[in-house]
């Protein structure tokens, strides 16, 4: 069994133009970082709102490994039947039970045998009213902790203190909690003190001459009028937004958590 996991995580998506971004980058990446697990946050994909299956199979046609999501994953109606069947896309495990999709999966990554959990949790501060998140990660851990000592947690939120607040909650229990949502990096990667990797925002990857990935001008009349204004995702000004981290296999400690952001500003 391989001792160590290198792991990369891509930061919100957003439609074509990440896509595409993403497309060019990813192998070099992959190869610099000996990756051995992908995922990638997707709520964004498909036109900036939600996920269509078409996309969802794009994204996993670049040797991507799982897909998270967040409060946007269930925006197309027309793809909740493939949510239900996708074991490869997740969305927020803290949705009241019923609803389709789900919310962690447990992978086996390829040529390590190691297996490892991969979940996906929403917060609730300006958010929807969800489940508890806290308790949630909770029942999780208790579910899986007998299959697999690795857990990846896409932690999808509005408010730092929260994300924060998560982060502590879960230190020594899970590898890594990954921010993601606001569409901003943070330069507060770490390793906590229990040996989980965090970080409060991954950032997004796609249009930078945007408001987190949508266009300036329809943006900005939505705050200045405070009316509703047509999505329309900008163009310019495309990085790449990511984590790698390192997590040891005996334990399921994170071992050490890089930020990725191409170009830099």
């Amino acid at each position: 069994m391989k001792e160590t996991l290198n792991i990369l995580f891509i930061g919100d998506v957003i439609g074509e133009p990440g896509f595409n971004l993403l497309k060019s980058l990813l192998p070099s990446y992959i190869s610099k970082y000996k990756v051995d697990f992908v995922i990638v946050n997707s709520e964004n994909i498909s036109g900036g709102l939600g996920i269509l299956e078409k996309d969802a199979k794009k994204l996993l046609g670049l040797d991507v490994d799982v897909l998270t999501g967040g409060n946007h994953t269930l925006d197309k109606i027309q793809t909740h039947k493939y949510l239900n069947e996708a074991e490869k896309v997740l969305r927020p495990i803290n949705y009241p039970k019923g609803v389709y999709g789900k919310g962690y999966g447990i992978y086996e990554v390829k040529n390590t045998g190691v297996k490892i959990c991969v979940s996906n949790f929403q917060g609730r501060i300006y958010m929807k009213p969800l489940d508890c998140p806290f308790r949630a990660f909770d029942s999780l851990y208790e579910k899986v902790k007998e299959i697999t000592n690795i857990i990846i947690i896409d932690f999808h939120a509005e408010v730092t203190a929260e994300k924060i607040a998560f982060g502590w909650h879960c230190d020594g229990r899970a590898s890594a909690v990954l921010g993601t949502h606001t569409h901003i990096q943070t330069a507060d990667n770490r390793i906590l003190p229990g040996g989980t990797a965090y970080i409060t925002d991954v950032g997004m990857t796609g249009p930078y001459d945007s408001v987190i990935g949508m266009n300036k001008d329809t943006s900005l009349r939505r705050f200045i009028y405070q009316t509703p204004q047509k999505h329309t995702i900008a163009e310019g000004d495309l990085r790449f937004a990511a984590v790698v981290f390192a997590i040891d296999t005996n334990n399921g400690k994170a071992i050490k958590i890089e930020r990725i952001f191409f170009p830099e500003f």
